[in-house]
């Protein structure tokens, strides 16, 4: 990996961190990309240790899209992009909206992801050959998607929004490689496995009470961010797109994340909420 730039989102604790420091590693100049700049400086610091070259950070609220336009333009300023890793995100225990009106859980997870992606291809495709690879779950097997709600205002519950978003994250990935075949550009996704990090701080009492009892049997964030490591570096996904991966083997994932139409029109619909694309008229 000596000589490329590794963007990794949420990468201040648990399988992002896991992912820049195991990148680091193996040379590449790695961008990390964090909300709390304590927190992000300490991963800097703590990577320049193991990195060739110290890392980057660059701090950002996904919850807010102009501040993910305005990532976009800061990182676009960089010579080169090669790896792109969307990894950040989280499971709420109670629906709060953000300042574009949108579901924390699903701006975050899901909408944050794409626009950033999109607003970056440009840069990945000068680049190739290149990699982006989001982080999914096979929580995405529980997903109810509405197309119609996708911010759940009628029916709002902590873990179907996170599944939702977990679902939608395989279908703009499965969508994603269909529009950049035969750009250099490539795009897979990753269930890491449940793992021992902060995940979960927000979420349900229940939940919460869950993930602590399992907590012993859980993966370390290094087992975890092997996956993304794996699709982000080895020779042997150099040209493979459009997968889902579990334990470094691509897997089939559940039937509404093969359904190509509904990935089509979740597509298009992020355009409009993102502001990619001008929105549809009523009627």
């Amino acid at each position: 990996m000596n000589g490329k730039v590794c963007v990794v989102t949420g990468a201040t604790s648990g399988i992002g961190k896991a992912t820049a420091a195991a990148l680091a590693r193996q040379g590449a100049q790695v961008v990390l990309v964090g909300r709390d700049r304590g927190r992000s400086e300490a991963t800097a610091a703590e990577l320049a240790r193991v990195a060739a070259s110290p890392p980057r950070v660059e701090l950002a609220d996904l919850a807010s899209m102009d501040q993910v336009r305005a990532l976009a333009g800061r990182l676009g300023t960089l010579d080169r992009i090669d790896v792109l890793v969307n990894n950040a995100g989280f499971v709420a225990g109670q629906r709060r909206v953000t300042a574009d009106g949108f579901d924390e859980v699903f701006a975050v997870n899901h909408l944050a992801p794409f626009l950033l992606t999109n607003l970056l291809l440009g840069m990945l495709k000068a680049s190739a050959p290149a990699r982006v690879i989001t982080v999914t779950s096979d929580a995405h097997t529980a997903a109810r998607l509405d197309l119609d709600d996708l911010q759940l205002e009628h029916g709002w519950d902590s873990w179907r929004s996170y599944a939702n978003s977990k679902l939608a994250n395989i279908l703009f990935t499965r969508e994603l490689a269909r529009r950049l075949q035969g750009t250099g550009v490539t795009a897979n996704c990753a269930h890491p496995g449940v793992v021992r990090s902060g995940f979960g701080r927000s979420a349900s009492p229940l939940l919460r009470l869950g993930l602590t009892i399992a907590r012993p049997f859980l993966l370390s964030p290094e087992r975890g961010a092997s996956t993304i490591v794996y699709l982000a570096t080895s020779p042997d996904v150099a040209g493979a797109t459009g997968g889902y991966y579990v334990k470094s083997q691509p897997r089939e994932p559940s039937p509404a994340a093969r359904d190509d139409a509904t990935a089509r029109r979740l597509w298009e619909l992020s355009e409009e909420l993102t502001g990619l694309t001008p929105a549809r008229p009523a009627g």
